[in-house]
């Protein structure tokens, strides 16, 4: 029986695949290509982490109104599922604009890339 729910938001080739791992620490992954199938799961089901990568909206839609791409949902777990641990996983490149994600929404973790398993394990068993 799964200890917890883990929401992977699965949006480019650089999110690592953790499936083992959370298999081995009995957490149910439910995984999602886009934040707006995330966000309507968010209204059935609240997970107990969200692992998610942070692009930033240099000038795209973001610019202005949202700062990222993980911007409403956020926003939406403030709602559906506050006690969603969310763990960001971020470019080096891109690490100095997650503060600004972090003074609008609670962050658990942010690892940058590249991700290793040990990391996630430690996040989710609390070591």
């Amino acid at each position: 029986m799964p200890v917890a729910t883990l929401f992977s938001v699965i949006e480019s080739p650089a999110h690592p695949n953790f499936t083992a791992l959370y298999q081995r620490l009995k957490v149910n992954e439910v995984k999602f290509n886009s934040m707006r199938k995330v966000i309507a799961q968010l209204k059935k089901q609240q997970p107990d982490f969200i692992v998610a990568e942070f692009s930033y909206g240099y000038s795209s839609n973001y610019a202005g109104v949202n700062i990222s791409n993980l911007d409403v949902l956020l926003a939406s777990l403030r709602k559906y599922a506050p006690q969603a641990r969310v763990i960001v996983m971020v470019d080096k490149a891109e690490q100095q604009y997650v503060g600004k994600l972090a003074e609008l929404f609670p962050l658990y973790a942010v690892l940058p890339f590249p991700v290793r398993e040990q990391e996630i394990e430690s996040l989710l068993t609390g070591i």
